[in-house]
């Protein structure tokens, strides 16, 4: 068993969080490079290169240059496996991130020098917050003229109410950017100089010693001014704060350049989480403990365009994984044995013959899973708690535009369906589809795949934006569908009303007190 633990405790998984543009793909990128996984990082606006950033796999990815789905990268690094999670940074996916926010044991939240804490990284920290998982911080384009340091630091306490300790301190920005000071290391990281020359060391009292030329600049004068203050004035290093997120440590750097992102890596992995306890309906279950377990938080299709195929992403929360092995799915008490896994690099796969807590699996999916499932071997049944799910604010119609095409229009909408990025409705009597979702690019990105995956033309008729409210029961009066609460099913065939308005839903329920409505998403 010491191999076993040994194993699980050298798994780091975590997510990258940022609003879209802060640089979120670039620094998945060049941890990679540093993992030795990728030999050439594709910075994600190549366009004209045609190297393409690896985590932005799908093709409408490429050709927008930001990640619309998550993707999972592995590879092994000071003698630790880490697993990233490479979020959507795109707010009509929020729900797909925060899927994959349940799936971490840590989270690294991306900020712009320039534009400071922005709406996205709010929502997404908010669900970090609320899972109590540490959160380190990547102040990143310090290559670029960006807001005084101090300024960003005061915004991530009052707008996101963290405390922040900053782990190295940037010297000079944008074209007069020297490097950074590195209060954790005691050394100063220069800034476009030759190997031999990049580190400095710091003496008893914090100061580069002897005559080297960054002594001469008042930009490194002004920076020591600002770490006696951070010193005096500053919040305490804590380790046990950061545990608990309750303190995150402050990293600058610039992505892009590859500047400070070794440094923030090796840092990271002292302080990440190996793999945590999961809450089930009995309880936590512990990492360490031998039987198998684990929940689906993603499924995607057409990962590898060449077999139309369809992943579902594993969390492995304890035990661990070997090809071939037998397990539960605990929503049908089915046994099934799992034997075409995978683990990624994008769209890279190897096929994979073990892995243990902490790690992210891919197995090939026919249609057995659903996003939220448990699987878990032996006879002790385990389910986790339910995954978040978020109600649809706009609707449309869609049809297939070749009626000749029903099959591959079928096909798509409920592979596309199962993978969660979309949700489905029908009309009570005629059965026409209704789509619903969180935001206007999930339409996009659905007409998209339709055309480019299963080769289906659609066309939608958007029904603007509705309230929808399910119907206790299975049975309901037909008569009450009107356009202003229109009668639909769910995939599951469940009765539920898309209402117009408000107004439309307090006339409803006043009218019809004993039809009981509700929200199952709240």
């Amino acid at each position: 068993m010491a191999g076993f633990e040994d194993e699980v405790l050298s798994r780091r998984t975590f997510a990258i969080i940022s609003h879209p543009d802060a640089g979120k793909t670039t620094l998945t990128e060049k941890l990679l490079l540093f993992g030795g996984a990728i030999r050439a990082a594709g910075t994600v606006k190549g366009k004209k290169t045609g190297k393409f950033a690896t985590s932005d796999w799908m093709e409408i990815e490429k050709q927008r240059g930001i990640s619309v789905t998550s993707s999972v990268m592995q590879f092994e690094y000071a003698g630790k496996r880490i697993n990233i999670l490479d979020t959507p940074g795109h707010q009509d996916f929020s729900e797909d991130t925060y899927r994959t926010l349940m799936a971490v044991d840590s989270a690294v939240m991306i900020i712009d020098a320039a534009k400071g804490i922005e709406a996205q990284t709010i929502k997404l920290f908010k669900v970090c917050r609320m899972r109590g998982i540490p959160i380190f911080t990547f102040i990143n384009k310090l290559d670029r003229q960006g807001r005084p340091p101090l300024e960003l630091l005061a915004e991530l306490e009052e707008i996101l109410g963290i405390e922040s300790y900053p782990m190295n301190w940037p010297i000079g920005m944008g074209k007069e950017f020297l490097g950074i000071y590195d209060r954790y290391h005691r050394r100063i990281e220069q800034f476009r100089v030759e190997e031999g020359d990049r580190f400095l060391a710091l003496n008893e009292a914090g100061e580069v010693e002897g005559d080297a030329p960054i002594k001469e600049n008042a930009l490194y004068g002004q920076a020591l001014e600002e770490i006696m203050l951070l010193d005096e004035a500053g919040n305490e290093f804590s380790e046990k704060r950061i545990a608990n997120g309750t303190l995150t440590p402050v990293f600058f750097g610039s992505a892009l350049t590859n500047f400070g992102v070794q440094t923030f890596l090796e840092t990271y992995l002292q302080f990440a989480p190996p793999p945590q306890g999961r809450k089930t309906d009995e309880g936590v279950v512990d990492p360490l403990s031998e039987q198998f377990s684990g929940f689906v938080f993603k499924i995607q299709a057409n990962m590898n365009p060449a077999h139309r195929d369809r992943i579902a992403f594993i969390r492995i929360c304890s035990g661990k994984f070997e090809r071939g092995m037998s397990v539960t799915l605990a929503r049908t008490g089915k046994q099934m044995k799992l034997s075409q896994s995978t683990q990624f690099l994008a769209d890279d796969r190897s096929t994979v013959e073990e892995a243990v807590s902490g790690d992210i699996l891919g197995l090939y999916d026919t249609g057995t899973y659903q996003i939220g499932d448990t699987i878990f071997s032996g006879k002790q049944p385990v389910q986790f708690e339910k995954l978040p799910q978020f109600t649809p604010e706009l609707f449309v119609k869609v049809s297939a535009k070749n009626v000749m095409k029903q099959k591959s229009f079928h096909k798509g909408i409920n592979q596309l369906v199962q993978e969660g990025a979309i949700q489905l409705y029908r009309t009570w009597h005629t059965e026409d589809y209704i789509l619903g979702a969180v935001g206007q690019l999930q339409f996009e990105v659905f007409e998209h795949r339709m055309k480019n995956e299963y080769n289906s033309d659609v066309v939608m008729e958007s029904i603007g934006s509705k309230i929808p409210r399910w119907v206790e029961g299975d049975t309901v009066d037909e008569s009450l569908s009107s356009s202003r609460s229109l009668l639909v099913k769910d995939r599951f065939g469940k009765p539920l009303f898309l209402f117009e308005n408000d107004f439309a839903l307090r006339w409803f329920t006043d009218k019809h007190p004993d039809i009981k409505l509700y929200n199952p998403m709240n």
